[in-house]
């Protein structure tokens, strides 16, 4: 098989592409908001909101309502219940954050096993991307614009907050209300990569890419930019991949962000490994 089979084939197919647009919008969004995840330092917050929206979803899809209002309130009922526990209890924060968010997913998976349903919800669990419809895309796309406009739009703020919140709060701006905001669109944001990955996978989409960024360079106006490129990058390769070798297209996503991020580990151009090894040898004096 030549180069151009190799691209335009998968293109051939309707399926094809909008699984294409949908992983890129998915990988976009995710990637832009993994880079205060990982600056904060909230990659376990990440993995909670992500895993306790399940229980939303299913019951939004129970009332006919939309899959991201089902996700914004389990996704703030997760936190508040975690504040909850660490508050009230001995339990460090850690230890809280593992108890909600298993539970709650745990509380998706029953919800799942017993909702009579047409459609096949395991496909929350472990995604759907080659069976991503015309109406699921399009409300993939909506959520996608909107989330990623808000943290466009209001990337300052939450850049501040990332920093140094007691300086935001100095020059009037409230903490609380934007760190609510930052898991509010962590929420939306869970949905719109629910299509592609999966609940299971989401951590990975919001967490690899920004730390790949984060190993790149130091300044955060070039990890918005470095994150989402690599992010889309891979997952039209991963996509690509997953139709000519016929394995699992979120896992395959995923699989190659972990591929860059190793790489970028071990050959970064300034903190790669292999590449600060080789450059303590050439500074050796030479007996």
């Amino acid at each position: 098989m030549n180069v151009f089979d190799f691209l335009l084939e998968p293109l051939g197919y309707a399926f094809m592409v909008r699984a294409l647009i949908t992983a890129v919008i998915a990988a976009v969004v995710c990637a832009v908001l993994s880079c205060w995840l990982v600056l904060i330092g909230w990659s376990l917050m990440g993995d909670a909101v992500s895993h306790a929206v399940l229980p939303g979803v299913v019951l939004a899809y129970i009332a006919g309502a939309p899959f991201a209002l089902g996700a914004v309130v389990f996704g703030f009922l997760a936190v508040a219940l975690i504040g909850a526990v660490r508050d009230t209890s001995r339990v460090k924060e850690d230890a809280a954050i593992g108890i909600v968010f298993t539970t709650l997913f745990a509380l998706g998976l029953v919800l799942i096993s017993i909702t009579p349903s047409q459609t096949d919800l395991n496909h929350i669990i472990f995604g759907n991307l080659l069976g991503v419809s015309r109406a699921d895309l399009v409300q993939v796309a909506i959520l996608g614009v909107v989330t990623f406009g808000l943290l466009v739009l209001k990337r300052r703020d939450f850049t501040l907050y990332a920093f140094d919140p007691s300086h935001a709060h100095a020059i009037g701006l409230n903490p609380r209300v934007l760190g609510a905001a930052l898991l509010g669109l962590l929420a939306v944001t869970a949905v719109v990569a629910l299509q592609a990955v999966g609940v299971i996978l989401v951590v990975a989409m919001l967490i690899i890419p920004g730390a790949t960024a984060y190993l790149l360079t130091d300044r955060f106006n070039r990890m918005l930019l470095i994150a989402p490129s690599i992010s889309a990058l891979c997952s039209v390769l991963g996509l690509y991949l997953s139709y000519h070798l016929d394995t699992a297209s979120g896992g395959m996503i995923v699989l190659t962000q972990g591929a860059v991020f190793t790489l970028v580990h071990l050959f970064g151009p300034r903190r790669g490994l292999v590449t600060a090894r080789l450059a303590r040898r050439r500074r050796l004096p030479v007996n």
